[in-house]
């Protein structure tokens, strides 16, 4: 019980320390241009005018997602008997009104897991924004759900330049983020986020990555049982400890 009261007052020094470093920036930024700022001059403060609120909007987001992250992390999650089919059906009829892409529903799992629908369904939304942010304009992005044994894998394949090698674990940590071609849109929290909500599930995140694209999972457990064996997960402290199975062709 110790080590569990001091890890989470680690984690707590860890997130006000990765706060203070991300509001930082934003802060500066919108103190430097004030500072600059020639008042007699209406086109300069237009100028930081808008600069002011994009910066605000910005930590707003910040603030907003911090707060999705320690809900995550703090309260339990109200699991209940769900159709995946269903579930499945429902998301990417939210996932379709992104703009900009072509979503295709590959395949769709017919399986029952205990879970929460609106935590698993704010999850999988994520990794779609994520595909549509990182792909290019135009391009497909397709989603499924998958049954293996004994667990489901809520997947999206994007099209973007993928993660390289070593960037992997890094983009799940608080605001980690990583060379890796895709930008640094958003807080640098979804996919905390993600890995948040897949781990109060009892479940980890998957990912698969290339040249050519990337593909995100959220692999939970199912009351069912498959034929084929869990996709590999990503390698995380929380990850299974169990020997990688081979992946799945896709």
């Amino acid at each position: 019980m110790l080590d569990r009261i001091d890890e989470a007052l680690t984690s707590q020094r860890q997130l006000l320390d990765d706060v203070r470093h991300e509001l930082k920036t934003p802060i500066t930024i919108v103190r430097g241009h004030l500072e600059l700022l020639d008042a007699t001059k209406p086109d300069d403060v237009r100028a930081v005018r808008d600069i002011a609120i994009d910066e605000l909007d910005r930590m707003a987001e910040l603030v907003t997602d911090i707060d999705a992250l320690a809900r995550v992390e703090r309260q339990a999650v109200l699991a209940e008997p769900t159709d995946v089919a269903d579930l499945t059906a429902l998301v990417f009829s939210k996932m379709q009104a992104i703009p900009g892409h072509e979503w295709v529903l590959e395949e769709t799992a017919n399986a029952v897991a205990p879970l929460s629908p609106s935590r698993l369904t704010q999850a999988w939304l994520q990794l779609g924004d994520n595909a549509a942010k990182y792909s290019p304009p135009g391009s497909t992005i397709r989603v499924g759900s998958t049954a293996y044994a004994g667990t489901v894998e809520f997947w999206v394949a994007d099209a973007g330049p993928g993660i390289p090698p070593g960037a992997e674990k890094r983009i799940f940590e608080r605001f980690g983020r990583a060379d890796t071609g895709r930008g640094i849109a958003g807080s640098g929290l979804g996919l905390p986020i993600v890995a948040a909500i897949a781990r109060a599930h009892g479940g980890y995140v998957s990912l698969d990555s290339s040249s050519t694209g990337a593909r995100f999972g959220i692999v939970v457990p199912t009351l069912d049982t498959g034929a084929a064996p869990p996709p590999p997960a990503t390698g995380f402290d929380d990850a299974p400890t169990d020997p990688e199975p081979p992946r799945r062709a896709e």
